[in-house]
């Protein structure tokens, strides 16, 4: 049975308490084009709201979404409310330079403290930062030798997995710095 993957990510969706500060920092300090705004009705679970959906753009096609709700009641219905973690979050695969534009820009901003920071996973580069809503993006540039990185990992992915499982916590990683 042959299985077909997804093309790619259409759009992930967040809500929003204000969708212009969220367009000042996605379009103007972060850099992503807002590429549509939709103003809708929308039944969910029978009941009628007017919400805004925002789309911003990537390079191939797809786009970070946010709602925002046309009454204080929906908001708060929909509102996630979550805490900012770094193991919820969007990662966006970017070039160096790309990079480098991000965090001066989200410095100029004022966003560089202390919610910003730079992670080098030995496989990638990442610099993190929380959106105005709380969520976590993660801006990533590969090891110039991802393919190979990629293709070892694969190799091993299911044993890797067995051996997590079965109790041995040590790491796998060994293109990061120190590992633990």
């Amino acid at each position: 049975m042959s299985t077909q993957l997804p093309l790619r990510l259409h759009h992930y969706g967040w809500i929003v308490d204000d969708q212009e500060v969220n367009r000042q920092f996605y379009e103007d300090v972060i850099g992503l084009p807002l590429t549509a705004t939709w103003t809708e009705i929308e039944t969910i679970n029978g009941r009628e709201y007017a919400l805004s959906h925002t789309f911003y753009g990537l390079a191939d096609g797809s786009a970070l979404a946010f709602f925002q709700m046309g009454d204080s009641r929906a908001q708060q219905e929909f509102n996630t409310e979550i805490a900012p973690t770094p193991m919820r979050h969007v990662a966006l695969k970017v070039e160096q330079e790309t990079q480098d534009a991000i965090r001066e820009r989200l410095t100029e901003a004022g966003y560089a403290e202390p919610g910003t920071f730079v992670v080098d996973h030995g496989y990638c580069v990442s610099l993190y930062t929380v959106d105005p809503n709380g969520l976590q993006l993660e801006f990533t540039v590969d090891h110039p030798d991802m393919e190979r990185i990629n293709a070892e990992r694969l190799r091993t992915a299911h044993a890797d997995l067995a051996r997590w499982l079965g109790g041995d916590h040590t790491s796998n990683n060994a293109w990061r710095a120190t590992t633990r």
